[in-house]
């Protein structure tokens, strides 16, 4: 991966074979793209009629990862939607110098999860190998009938969590205990009993020790990655590495809108490109809380669920992190996912899948890549409150390898989002509530063929004496302040990447900038603007922006 993660936290794809999808730093946050991928294996079976008829997913943790928000999730979608995937805890007593008192009660989650609807329990000795054999055999059969299981294996931890750790918090009683459960003279005694004796043994450490040798030794000899290369691969720049292979779609496209019809609001106008593409690709999977029978709190899914059945438009578990999480691995797996986040304030316990999600082509070096629409309406609509009226998208421009789109109207929310449907990239496509139905934001339908790229922006009014710089639900308030104004008012349209030529070249001319958003004054996107007006245009402004 170029030096780009850290040595524990591989990948490795693997057409043909089973790829080790791209691992997180965060404990527990493998467990819900695990359930992406198992779902998008059910999916690829029972709908496109395509891949192996036993594939299955594994994800591996240790006994502290079932504490996590993601282990709690996963088990829930993988039992209620009996999904192919096999949950493996590795229970060695503690999350680094933790005790596993404290992540479980009675330190087994087996026993705990006993009664759990839906899921077979394997449960063992991971030091015995006869027995340890016999479980993931048993495991690995079971899920590859379509059922969830949970294996665990307790093992002893004979070295510390990292090279650092030396494990000064456990008593010598406990250490000698660890010891004695040493699986290796098990295994020797094992092999032994089926005579592989000795000279056979000490070949085979030979041969792993000269495997793992050469292994370094290619990895050192390899130079250090060029500073200029340091970040490719944030975005999608050319050949594509994802496995999987989404299939694109061959339509003719324009930038040009054809408008036609009568003007339709925010709402018709998302839910007819969804529609659209729904029926063009059936890779296109639509999900998240109450979007289905009901249609979306905001109605833009409704009818969708009716239309294309409950395996393309579906409902999911109230667990943020589990609906991004899962399209992390149903985008891995080559579908092309469409979760919505119900309000933007809700999309804060999926912030660490949303950062994994971001820089996973970056941190694979182009091995793998997760392109989805999370769909996050949000903004002061009627009432303000801290959990439904929030905007800040700023946090999302600060995830590396988003892009982020905030459509003012019916006419660019088509174009942004059905670029966002074809793209390579994952997109944070912005639905402010109060333009979802706002006369002002209604536009004719654009024409099938639009598409908007990113990063580029719209003069809504041009003039002379000010440029206004905005974007979302104070586009028409800029505008209706500037009315008899001589001022360029600048919708960005998306803010990663935002358009900053156009910005400069007006702030240039008109040489007064004012930025308007909708958020929180301190830290918010428009300090960005400001500070890269103030870098690059200084000299040009005849007043502080």
């Amino acid at each position: 991966s170029d030096g780009r993660d850290i040595g524990v936290v591989f990948n490795y794809p693997n057409p043909g074979g089973a790829h080790a999808l791209p691992m997180s730093g965060g404990v527990g946050a493998q467990y819900t793209p695990a359930t992406g991928w198992a779902q998008a294996i059910k999916y690829k079976q029972e709908v496109l009629r395509e891949g192996p008829a036993d594939a299955i997913a594994v994800v591996l943790g240790g006994d502290a990862s079932c504490a996590t928000g993601g282990f709690w999730s996963a088990l829930t979608i993988a039992t209620t939607q009996q999904l192919p995937l096999l949950l493996y805890v590795e229970d060695n007593g503690y999350g680094i110098s933790v005790p596993s008192t404290y992540q479980t009660p009675g330190q087994d989650i087996s026993a705990n999860l006993a009664s759990f609807k839906g899921l077979t329990i394997f449960n063992g000795d991971g030091t015995d190998p006869l027995e340890a054999a016999r479980l993931v055999d048993e495991a690995v059969a079971h899920v590859r009938g379509g059922k969830p299981a949970l294996l665990r294996l307790t093992v002893p931890r004979l070295e510390g969590h990292s090279y650092q750790d030396t494990q000064t918090y456990k008593s010598e009683e406990v250490i000698a205990a660890e010891w004695a459960r040493d699986p290796l003279p098990k295994l020797k005694a094992h092999c032994a009993a089926l005579q592989i004796g000795d000279a056979q043994w000490e070949e085979l450490e030979q041969a792993v020790e000269w495997e793992v040798q050469r292994a370094r030794d290619e990895a050192e000899a390899r130079s250090v990655l060029p500073v200029e290369q340091v970040a490719d691969n944030v975005f999608f720049s050319g050949e594509h590495a994802q496995i999987g292979g989404r299939a694109g779609l061959s339509l003719e496209v324009t930038d040009q809108p054809s408008p036609e019809g009568q003007r339709i609001n925010m709402v018709t106008a998302i839910r007819r490109v969804l529609e659209q593409e729904l029926e063009a690709n059936p890779r296109v999977l639509v999900f998240g809380e109450d979007v289905g029978p009901k249609g979306g709190v905001h109605a833009v899914t409704l009818g969708l669920q009716e239309k294309f059945g409950h395996d393309r438009v579906f409902d999911t578990s109230l667990n943020e992190e589990g609906i991004v999480g899962r399209a992390v691995g149903m985008a891995l797996a080559g579908l092309m996912p469409v979760p919505e986040i119900q309000f933007r304030k809700y999309a804060e316990p999926a912030t660490e899948q949303i950062n994994d999600c971001g820089t996973m082509r970056w941190r694979t070096a182009n091995r793998f890549a997760a392109p989805m629409v999370l769909r996050v309406p949000g903004g002061f609509f009627k009432c303000g409150d801290p959990w439904h009226s929030q905007t800040n998208e700023v946090q999302f421009v600060h995830n590396p390898g988003w892009k982020v789109a905030v459509p003012s109207n019916a006419e660019d929310a088509v174009g942004l989002l059905r670029m966002a449907l074809r793209g390579h990239d994952p997109v944070l496509f912005f639905e402010h509530r109060a333009m979802l139905d706002d006369s002002w934001a209604r536009r004719p339908w654009p024409g099938d063929a639009f598409v908007l790229p990113f990063g580029r922006a719209r003069k809504t009014r041009q003039g002379d004496k000010v440029t206004i710089v905005t974007w979302g639900a104070m586009v028409p308030r800029c505008e209706a302040a500037a009315e008899g104004l001589s001022a360029d008012v600048i919708d960005l349209r998306t803010l990663m990447p935002w358009d900053r030529d156009m910005v400069l070249e007006s702030v240039r001319r008109t040489r007064r900038c004012l930025i308007v958003h909708e958020d929180l004054r301190t830290g918010g996107f428009g300090a960005e603007i400001a500070a890269v007006v103030a870098d690059e245009a200084f000299l040009d402004l005849d007043a502080p922006v």
